[in-house]
């Protein structure tokens, strides 16, 4: 199990490099939403590759700062529900999820992306905008932003069975507003059986 873990932690330093950078990029797409759009009401000029690299700019941030994003333990979930709920049933159900829905998802995306990507890639296509930008790198991001996903997902599965068998400690909660919700869900419910 050690060895698993360690891979864990290997994959879990990967992704928060990646998400940790690669974040900086809402800042570039709002400086560049926000040029573009001064641009147009000033001088009535635009650009189809202004607005197209805004697209990519968000299609880098969601795909690529998922993993970061599961990581974290920041992912949504319905926290009031799922704090009612003992720790083993939470366990269970993240191991269960991930089995089921989360790593066969990112397999099915990554099969049927890399086709899609490498049509493109081949053709070298373009944008049907004029003066837009090349398809085949925003279409480069679902093959390599669903493979981080799988890699997470899966360093997410070692550390729960690691978890459950008590080789690791919970630390489920990852701090940040995660935490921050379950503690106010906990104090919601406190209040509600206190009334």
């Amino acid at each position: 199990m050690q060895s698993l873990l360690g891979i864990s932690r290997v994959i879990d330093k990967v992704n928060g490099f990646i998400g940790r950078w690669v974040a900086w990029a809402i800042l570039l797409a709002v400086i560049i939403s926000t040029v573009n759009a001064i641009i147009r009401k000033l001088f009535d000029v635009s650009s189809n590759s202004w607005l197209e690299m805004q697209w990519v700019l968000f299609g880098v941030v969601f795909l690529l700062c998922a993993p970061w994003t599961l990581l974290s333990n920041e992912h949504i979930r319905i926290d009031i529900v799922n704090s009612l709920l003992p720790k083993q049933a939470r366990n269970w159900i993240d191991v269960v999820g991930h089995v089921v829905f989360l790593i066969p998802f990112t397999i099915i995306m990554i099969v049927t992306s890399i086709p899609f990507f490498w049509r493109s890639f081949l053709l070298n296509e373009q944008s049907l905008n004029a003066g837009g930008l090349a398809q085949w790198p925003g279409k480069f991001l679902l093959p390599l932003g669903f493979t981080l996903l799988f890699f997470q997902a899966v360093s997410e599965l070692i550390k729960r069975v690691a978890i459950m068998r008590g080789d690791l400690q919970d630390t489920a909660s990852g701090g940040g507003h995660h935490a921050a919700a379950e503690e106010e869900a906990a104090r919601l419910l406190a209040n509600l059986k206190a009334d």
